[in-house]
């Protein structure tokens, strides 16, 4: 199911987060305006912003092209370069003055 090139030991250093997914549903293309899609419930994401939709077609292990099936349990990777990422700072604790 991956349409990902191998990876080479650069990317492995690349800051990255992996959460589960799954297919909600398929799309129909709408012909010479819009490919079949797959939307994707992504796990772990604000209510609002929990589905993507994405084109629907992966390639398998021998380089040709399948389609995700509705529920269908997927990981959703997001990588980033290290020059786009920041030092993730702990959260500020809130002071409580004492009672008298």
């Amino acid at each position: 199911m991956s349409d990902k090139p191998q990876k080479t030991e650069e990317d492995s250093e690349k800051p990255s987060v992996t959460l589960p997914g799954t297919v909600e549903k398929i799309i129909p293309e709408v012909p010479n305006v819009r490919p079949e899609k797959a939307q994707i419930a992504v796990e772990g994401a604000e209510e609002l912003y929990k589905e993507i939709r994405v084109e629907n077609t992966l390639t398998d292990e021998n380089g040709k092209p399948v389609a995700l099936k509705p529920g269908a349990e997927v990981e959703i990777t997001i990588e980033a370069d290290k020059a786009a990422t920041l030092p993730k700072q702990p959260p500020k604790s809130k002071k409580t003055s004492p009672v008298a």
